[in-house]
Formats: structure tokens, sequence, C-alpha cells
């Protein structure tokens, strides 16, 4: 388990996840409303920056598609935040989020996810390393440009392609 530092004691009882344009609150869920959105399970192959690979995984959890429908969000801009309960942030196209590219996952193998991993909520993006699927996550903040994230400061890749190795900032 990689993350920037020790594992966040998160109480579903006080969890709220949020979406902002900037400062701007657009919508906000406790734990009970999220769990009432629309459920969808995914399954595939998750890439992590370190070189390993786990195959044929199964998460669920409420896609950014239905999120944003819920809350009535039309993206405002063409990137994102993601925020974490534990000060990390990364950086996100709001393209490679939608179409159901992407989830806020709350379960793994049909179990609640666990604190170590994440839980009880993380980002899911499968397609791009995944340090991009921040663990923990409390909100979405809309950004006026494609601004770095934690990791993205300190020298790894903008964006984060697997299968064009983009790891470092000079990769292609």
């Amino acid at each position: 388990m990689l993350a920037k530092g020790p594992t966040p004691s998160v109480d579903p009882a006080i969890w709220r996840f949020t979406i902002h344009d900037g400062s701007q609150l657009l919508a906000q869920w406790t734990w009970a409303q999220f769990e009432t959105l629309p459920q969808t399970v995914w399954r595939g192959d998750i890439h992590c920056v370190t070189k390993w690979s786990k195959l044929d995984t199964t998460w669920s959890g409420v896609t950014i598609d239905d999120l944003f429908q819920s809350a009535g969000v039309t993206p405002p801009s063409a990137y994102l935040l993601a925020e974490s309960h534990d000060d990390y942030d990364t950086n996100l196209p709001v393209a490679d989020l939608l179409g159901g590219k992407a989830m806020i996952a709350t379960r793994f193998a049909g179990a609640p996810l666990a604190a170590e991993h994440g839980g009880p909520a993380r980002l899911l993006v499968p397609h791009l390393y995944f340090w991009k699927s921040a663990k923990w996550i409390k909100g979405l903040r809309f950004t006026a440009r494609d601004e770095a994230g934690f990791w993205e400061q300190r020298g790894y890749h903008m964006y984060g392609d697997p299968w064009r190795e983009q790891r470092y900032t000079n990769d292609p």
C-alpha cells in the first residue's frame, strides 16, 4: 500500500463528498445520501506506477457521470483536482472521468473498501496509473487550468498513461 502518509481514519458518519468550482460549492452528499446514488460494477485491470498490475479486479461505486447527473452539474472547466482526507490531491482531465471511465468506488471484490486501500471511498480511474485514483476521497474541485497535484508537483507525469509508460515529467 502506497500513500502520501499514514492511513487517515475516515468515519462514514461524518464523511462528506463535495463538488466545487474553485471555492464555490456545487453539490454535497453525506455517506447515507451517497449510498442511495446509482451503483455500478466495474471489472478490469489496474496498474501502479511502481510497475505492478492487478488483473481482473472488481470494484463498485458511483460513476462520475451519475454523480454529476445527480448533482445537476455540467463541468464548468476541462480539469479538476481530486481531493482526499490526507490532503493529497491529483489532477485529471474531466474527459477522462466521463463516459463510464471513472467512479467513486466504495467496494472492492464485493466488500466495503478497507481503510488501507482508500476506504470508505476512493476515486477509481483504471485507465491511468493508480496514483490518479486518489484514496480517502472527499471531493472534486474544478480548476481553470490543469493544476499539478501532489505527485505531479514532485516530478510525476501530468497525465499518467500506463500504456505509454508516463511515469515522470519528461516521459512522452
